[in-house]
């Protein structure tokens, strides 16, 4: 196959592929400016208190939501999408969590990161054996937790919503598996003392470059606690390059 046959971009000099790469990288620098403004944005939002008492199934018994923190400042829960009659764990979240990075800079930055599913701890036990995944993964079976953070939708149990749209946006949207069963996102909390508060949550696209620990820390209230960081007064800040 020659390679007029093969669909590929144009072929162009160095000098004239120079000049387009650098008129690129003026707006990927605009795009990396508006993530970072969005970022700020996403710290300053408020917080909503956790009222309910959740009780998640672990391989040492039963937890609450604050026991999950592991007595750290920030949680991040990704929703693993897992049916409790289910067998095998959503193909697509398998590999969200095959994709996953070296997290070790969340636990440095005061940061818990951990799976929750409704299928019986059994189930999520034997598939994580099977990837070889270290992520701590706790059953949310029996409990509103999945409702309440919108990840599972039963019109029996909670009105639908999925993404912040109710059920005719979805409908008019023509959004996939999303009016009812199960679906994946990430959710974030804070603990002030004995209390348990809901910061962030993302779903559908929103989640899926979230993958590194820089990234997932962009999620949270206290960010990377970096000081090239447009933060609020007080948020804990070390040197970028220190």
């Amino acid at each position: 196959m020659t390679t007029s046959e093969i669909p590929h971009p144009p072929i162009v000099s160095r000098d004239q592929w120079l000049k387009q790469r650098k008129r690129l990288l003026v707006r990927e620098k605009e795009l990396t400016r508006h993530y970072d403004r969005v970022n700020a944005e996403r710290r300053r939002l408020p917080m909503v208190k956790v009222e309910k008492n959740y009780l998640f199934d672990a391989p040492g018994g039963e937890l609450s939501l604050k026991e999950l923190f592991e007595g750290r400042r920030q949680l991040v829960i990704y929703h693993f999408m897992f049916d409790p009659s289910w067998e095998k764990g959503c193909p697509g979240c398998t590999g969200y969590a095959n994709a996953l990075g070296d997290l070790g800079m969340l636990s440095k930055c005061d940061t818990t990161f951990a799976f929750v599913s409704r299928a019986p701890l059994i189930k999520l036990e034997a598939w994580r054996e099977r990837h070889g995944w270290n992520i701590p993964w706790y059953s949310s079976f029996g409990s509103d937790f999945n409702y309440d953070f919108h990840v599972t939708n039963d019109e029996k149990v909670a009105p639908v919503e999925y993404n912040y749209r109710n059920k005719a946006e979805l409908e008019a949207c023509k959004v996939p598996n999303a009016i009812t069963g199960e679906e994946h996102g990430i959710s974030v909390f804070f603990t002030v003392g004995d209390d348990v508060f809901h910061t962030y949550s993302a779903y559908a696209r929103g989640t899926e470059a979230l993958t590194d620990a820089r990234a997932l820390l962009d999620m949270t209230h206290y960010g990377r606690q970096q000081d090239f960081e447009d933060s609020p007064e007080g948020w804990p800040q070390q040197p970028t390059y220190g």
